[in-house]
């Protein structure tokens, strides 16, 4: 499994607490494991995300990511639903 962090989730990551950092890491291995767990509720994105689709972390923390291949995974973003959304 190959895990592909953009640019803009690596500088967001970066700056999340280390208890959030964790959370992120255990969703990722949930999302790879079993996408259509119900903790992750992914589903697709309109734009500006089009073509990305979205997993929750926590209440209110979501990872934006693409899945580029059967074995390989693209986060593009990770953030609050307003950070990632303006709403």
């Amino acid at each position: 499994m190959e895990i592909i962090e953009g640019r803009p989730f690596a500088k967001q990551f970066a700056k999340l607490p280390q208890n959030l950092r964790m959370k992120v890491r255990e969703r990722v291995h949930m999302l790879v494991a079993d996408s259509t767990h119900p903790l992750l509720n992914d589903h697709k994105l309109n734009p500006p995300y089009e073509g990305y689709r979205s997993i929750n972390i926590t209440g209110d923390f979501r990872l934006v990511y693409k899945k580029i291949s059967d074995d390989t995974y693209y986060l593009r973003a990770v953030g609050t639903h307003h950070e990632l959304y303006k709403s």
